[in-house]
Protein backbone atom coordinates (compact mmCIF):
# COMPACT_ATOMS: atom_id res chain seq x y z
CA UNK A 1 0.00 0.00 0.00
CA UNK A 2 0.97 3.74 -0.30
CA UNK A 3 3.02 5.43 2.32
CA UNK A 4 4.21 8.85 3.05
CA UNK A 5 7.56 8.66 4.00
CA UNK A 6 10.45 6.54 3.23
CA UNK A 7 11.58 3.34 5.47
CA UNK A 8 14.57 1.01 5.62
CA UNK A 9 14.11 -1.65 3.23
CA UNK A 10 12.05 0.11 0.52
CA UNK A 11 12.48 0.09 -3.15
CA UNK A 12 12.57 4.48 -4.11
CA UNK A 13 12.39 5.84 -7.91
CA UNK A 14 15.20 8.48 -8.42
CA UNK A 15 14.82 10.71 -11.32
CA UNK A 16 16.94 12.87 -12.87
CA UNK A 17 15.56 14.89 -15.87
CA UNK A 18 12.88 13.72 -17.83
CA UNK A 19 13.85 10.11 -18.79
CA UNK A 20 16.66 8.52 -16.17
CA UNK A 21 15.84 6.37 -13.35
CA UNK A 22 16.81 4.15 -10.87
CA UNK A 23 15.17 1.69 -8.47
CA UNK A 24 17.23 1.12 -6.05
CA UNK A 25 16.33 -0.49 -2.18
CA UNK A 26 17.20 2.08 0.55
CA UNK A 27 19.62 0.50 3.06
CA UNK A 28 21.63 2.18 6.04
CA UNK A 29 24.91 3.86 4.75
CA UNK A 30 24.11 2.78 1.28
CA UNK A 31 25.67 5.28 -1.56
CA UNK A 32 24.58 5.10 -5.00
CA UNK A 33 26.86 6.00 -7.66
CA UNK A 34 25.95 7.67 -10.99
CA UNK A 35 27.01 9.45 -13.81
CA UNK A 36 25.87 12.63 -11.99
CA UNK A 37 27.58 11.50 -8.83
CA UNK A 38 26.88 9.58 -5.44
CA UNK A 39 23.76 9.59 -3.92
CA UNK A 40 23.60 8.31 -0.17
CA UNK A 41 20.53 6.63 -0.28
CA UNK A 42 20.81 6.29 4.08
CA UNK A 43 19.75 10.01 4.07
CA UNK A 44 16.19 9.49 2.58
CA UNK A 45 14.89 7.20 5.45
CA UNK A 46 11.99 9.47 7.78
CA UNK A 47 11.77 11.77 4.00
CA UNK A 48 8.43 11.96 2.30
CA UNK A 49 7.93 11.06 -1.10
CA UNK A 50 7.92 13.88 -3.76
CA UNK A 51 11.67 15.01 -2.32
CA UNK A 52 14.84 16.30 -4.10
CA UNK A 53 18.37 14.99 -2.91
CA UNK A 54 21.36 16.26 -4.18
CA UNK A 55 24.36 13.87 -5.77
CA UNK A 56 27.84 14.77 -5.04
CA UNK A 57 28.29 16.59 -8.15
CA UNK A 58 25.68 19.08 -7.13
CA UNK A 59 23.01 17.32 -9.22
CA UNK A 60 19.60 17.22 -7.90
CA UNK A 61 17.38 14.25 -8.03
CA UNK A 62 13.87 13.27 -6.70
CA UNK A 63 12.51 10.59 -4.71
CA UNK A 64 9.26 9.04 -5.59
CA UNK A 65 7.56 5.59 -4.83
CA UNK A 66 7.83 3.38 -7.19
CA UNK A 67 4.37 2.04 -9.37
CA UNK A 68 3.80 -1.38 -10.60
CA UNK A 69 5.59 -0.01 -13.96
CA UNK A 70 8.79 1.05 -12.26
CA UNK A 71 9.64 -2.43 -11.07
CA UNK A 72 8.29 -4.19 -14.08
CA UNK A 73 10.86 -2.25 -16.27
CA UNK A 74 13.96 -3.27 -13.64
CA UNK A 75 12.95 -6.94 -13.33
CA UNK A 76 15.58 -9.65 -14.53
CA UNK A 77 13.88 -10.70 -17.85
CA UNK A 78 14.37 -14.74 -18.61
CA UNK A 79 11.20 -13.82 -21.51
CA UNK A 80 9.79 -10.90 -22.69
CA UNK A 81 7.58 -9.15 -20.55
CA UNK A 82 4.67 -7.83 -21.54
CA UNK A 83 4.03 -4.06 -22.21
CA UNK A 84 2.07 -1.54 -20.09
CA UNK A 85 -0.31 -0.96 -22.99
CA UNK A 86 -1.18 -4.59 -23.00
CA UNK A 87 -1.63 -5.12 -18.95
CA UNK A 88 -3.52 -1.96 -19.04
CA UNK A 89 -6.02 -3.56 -21.44
CA UNK A 90 -6.22 -6.99 -19.17
CA UNK A 91 -7.27 -4.88 -16.66
CA UNK A 92 -9.96 -2.94 -18.09
CA UNK A 93 -11.46 -5.38 -20.22
CA UNK A 94 -11.67 -8.36 -17.38
CA UNK A 95 -12.72 -6.14 -14.51
CA UNK A 96 -9.66 -7.83 -12.89
CA UNK A 97 -9.33 -5.79 -9.42
CA UNK A 98 -9.43 -5.63 -5.25
CA UNK A 99 -10.45 -9.52 -4.71
CA UNK A 100 -10.34 -10.60 -7.60
CA UNK A 101 -8.70 -14.55 -7.87
CA UNK A 102 -6.86 -14.72 -11.03
CA UNK A 103 -5.42 -17.91 -12.98
CA UNK A 104 -1.73 -17.24 -14.96
CA UNK A 105 -0.08 -19.64 -17.12
CA UNK A 106 3.29 -19.05 -17.51
CA UNK A 107 4.82 -17.02 -15.08
CA UNK A 108 7.96 -15.97 -17.27
CA UNK A 109 9.73 -12.93 -15.12
CA UNK A 110 6.82 -12.01 -12.94
CA UNK A 111 6.18 -9.31 -14.54
CA UNK A 112 2.40 -10.16 -14.94
CA UNK A 113 1.99 -11.44 -11.98
CA UNK A 114 3.22 -8.92 -10.06
CA UNK A 115 1.17 -6.26 -12.02
CA UNK A 116 -2.34 -7.85 -11.51
CA UNK A 117 -1.05 -8.95 -7.54
CA UNK A 118 -0.99 -5.57 -7.60
CA UNK A 119 -4.46 -4.95 -8.90
CA UNK A 120 -6.06 -7.72 -6.45
CA UNK A 121 -4.62 -6.33 -3.18
CA UNK A 122 -5.89 -6.72 -0.32
CA UNK A 123 -7.95 -9.94 0.06
CA UNK A 124 -7.27 -11.47 -3.95
CA UNK A 125 -4.71 -14.20 -5.14
CA UNK A 126 -2.88 -14.80 -8.49
CA UNK A 127 -2.05 -18.23 -8.69
CA UNK A 128 0.52 -18.96 -11.36
CA UNK A 129 2.10 -21.52 -13.03
CA UNK A 130 5.48 -22.28 -14.83
CA UNK A 131 6.68 -25.62 -15.52
CA UNK A 132 10.24 -24.23 -16.10
CA UNK A 133 12.29 -24.34 -12.72
CA UNK A 134 14.90 -21.47 -14.21
CA UNK A 135 11.70 -19.21 -14.89
CA UNK A 136 9.95 -20.16 -11.44
CA UNK A 137 13.01 -19.05 -9.15
CA UNK A 138 13.71 -15.72 -11.65
CA UNK A 139 10.56 -14.95 -11.12
CA UNK A 140 9.96 -15.48 -7.03
CA UNK A 141 12.78 -13.12 -6.84
CA UNK A 142 11.17 -10.23 -9.08
CA UNK A 143 7.71 -11.02 -7.02
CA UNK A 144 9.58 -10.92 -3.96
CA UNK A 145 11.01 -7.58 -5.07
CA UNK A 146 7.80 -5.82 -5.92
CA UNK A 147 6.36 -6.94 -2.36
CA UNK A 148 3.04 -8.59 -3.55
CA UNK A 149 4.00 -11.85 -2.40
CA UNK A 150 1.31 -12.24 -0.29
CA UNK A 151 -1.20 -11.90 -2.96
CA UNK A 152 0.62 -14.47 -5.00
CA UNK A 153 0.80 -18.39 -5.23
CA UNK A 154 3.39 -19.71 -6.70
CA UNK A 155 3.07 -23.62 -8.98
CA UNK A 156 6.37 -24.70 -10.74
CA UNK A 157 4.41 -27.20 -12.82
CA UNK A 158 2.96 -26.93 -16.07
CA UNK A 159 -0.52 -26.01 -16.33
CA UNK A 160 -1.79 -28.55 -18.96
CA UNK A 161 -1.39 -30.86 -16.34
CA UNK A 162 -4.56 -29.11 -14.40
CA UNK A 163 -5.80 -26.28 -12.90
CA UNK A 164 -5.92 -26.59 -8.67
CA UNK A 165 -7.91 -23.49 -8.10
CA UNK A 166 -11.78 -23.69 -9.32
CA UNK A 167 -14.21 -20.64 -9.68
CA UNK A 168 -11.65 -18.29 -10.69
CA UNK A 169 -12.82 -14.80 -12.18
CA UNK A 170 -9.75 -14.93 -14.69
CA UNK A 171 -7.16 -17.63 -16.65
CA UNK A 172 -4.69 -15.60 -18.19
CA UNK A 173 -2.24 -17.36 -20.28
CA UNK A 174 0.91 -16.33 -22.21
CA UNK A 175 2.19 -19.65 -23.75
CA UNK A 176 2.79 -20.87 -26.99
CA UNK A 177 -0.36 -22.88 -27.15
CA UNK A 178 -3.10 -21.22 -25.27
CA UNK A 179 -6.23 -23.49 -27.26
CA UNK A 180 -4.44 -26.65 -25.40
CA UNK A 181 -5.34 -24.93 -21.91
CA UNK A 182 -8.69 -23.96 -23.16
CA UNK A 183 -10.72 -26.69 -21.85
CA UNK A 184 -8.93 -26.52 -18.27
CA UNK A 185 -9.18 -22.82 -18.34
CA UNK A 186 -13.02 -23.69 -18.72
CA UNK A 187 -12.72 -26.16 -15.89
CA UNK A 188 -11.36 -23.62 -13.22
CA UNK A 189 -13.38 -20.57 -14.32
CA UNK A 190 -16.63 -19.38 -13.03
CA UNK A 191 -19.57 -19.02 -14.66
CA UNK A 192 -19.21 -15.69 -17.05
CA UNK A 193 -15.52 -15.57 -15.81
CA UNK A 194 -12.69 -14.36 -18.31
CA UNK A 195 -10.75 -16.52 -20.33
CA UNK A 196 -7.56 -14.26 -21.87
CA UNK A 197 -4.85 -15.50 -23.89
CA UNK A 198 -1.78 -13.32 -25.31
CA UNK A 199 -0.11 -14.38 -29.31
CA UNK A 200 2.30 -12.53 -31.55
CA UNK A 201 0.82 -14.60 -34.48
CA UNK A 202 -2.46 -14.97 -36.32
CA UNK A 203 -1.78 -18.83 -36.40
CA UNK A 204 -1.82 -19.31 -32.95
CA UNK A 205 -5.20 -16.93 -32.57
CA UNK A 206 -7.46 -18.93 -34.79
CA UNK A 207 -6.62 -21.61 -33.37
CA UNK A 208 -7.63 -20.46 -30.29
CA UNK A 209 -10.68 -18.81 -31.09
CA UNK A 210 -11.74 -22.10 -32.45
CA UNK A 211 -11.10 -24.07 -29.71
CA UNK A 212 -12.87 -21.27 -27.83
CA UNK A 213 -16.06 -21.41 -29.79
CA UNK A 214 -15.59 -25.18 -29.37
CA UNK A 215 -16.05 -24.91 -25.83
CA UNK A 216 -19.23 -22.47 -25.83
CA UNK A 217 -17.47 -19.63 -24.82
CA UNK A 218 -19.02 -15.88 -25.37
CA UNK A 219 -17.72 -12.28 -26.30
CA UNK A 220 -14.63 -14.14 -27.73
CA UNK A 221 -12.76 -10.94 -29.39
CA UNK A 222 -8.99 -10.31 -30.54
CA UNK A 223 -7.44 -6.95 -29.92
CA UNK A 224 -4.01 -5.64 -30.54
CA UNK A 225 -3.03 -2.22 -28.90
CA UNK A 226 -0.85 0.67 -29.86
CA UNK A 227 1.17 3.37 -27.80
CA UNK A 228 3.07 6.51 -28.72
CA UNK A 229 4.93 8.55 -26.69
CA UNK A 230 5.20 12.26 -27.40
CA UNK A 231 8.00 14.43 -27.15
CA UNK A 232 6.44 17.80 -25.88
CA UNK A 233 8.64 20.83 -26.13
CA UNK A 234 7.35 24.39 -27.23
CA UNK A 235 8.32 24.78 -30.64
CA UNK A 236 9.09 21.17 -31.04
CA UNK A 237 6.37 18.55 -30.28
CA UNK A 238 6.56 15.52 -32.00
CA UNK A 239 6.08 12.07 -31.47
CA UNK A 240 8.78 10.32 -30.75
CA UNK A 241 10.76 7.90 -32.99
CA UNK A 242 10.28 4.77 -31.03
CA UNK A 243 6.75 3.38 -31.36
CA UNK A 244 5.50 0.94 -29.31
CA UNK A 245 4.23 -0.88 -32.58
CA UNK A 246 3.07 -4.78 -32.83
CA UNK A 247 3.86 -6.74 -29.37
CA UNK A 248 0.80 -9.44 -29.80
CA UNK A 249 -2.41 -10.02 -29.60
CA UNK A 250 -5.16 -10.34 -26.96
CA UNK A 251 -7.71 -12.82 -27.14
CA UNK A 252 -10.64 -12.27 -24.71
CA UNK A 253 -13.92 -14.71 -23.98
CA UNK A 254 -16.01 -15.17 -21.55
CA UNK A 255 -17.46 -18.48 -20.12
CA UNK A 256 -20.85 -19.45 -20.32
CA UNK A 257 -23.43 -21.57 -17.80
CA UNK A 258 -25.07 -24.42 -18.70
CA UNK A 259 -28.67 -23.74 -16.89
CA UNK A 260 -30.96 -22.12 -19.06
CA UNK A 261 -32.74 -19.63 -17.24
CA UNK A 262 -36.55 -20.37 -17.85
Amino acid sequence: MSQNTIKLGDYILLMHGRKKRWLVKVEENKEFHTHIGIIKIGNVVGKPYGSPIMTSKDKQCWIFQPVPFDYVHKFRRPTQVLYPKDIGLILMMTGIGPGSRVVEAGTGSGALTSVLAYYVRPNGKIFTYEKREDFFEISSENIAKAKVYDCVVQYNQDVMEGIVEKNVDAVVIDLDTPWLVVQTAKHALKDGGYFVSFSPTFNQIEKTVSKLDEENFHDIQTLECFSREIKTKEGATRPNKFISHHTGYLTFARKTATQLIM
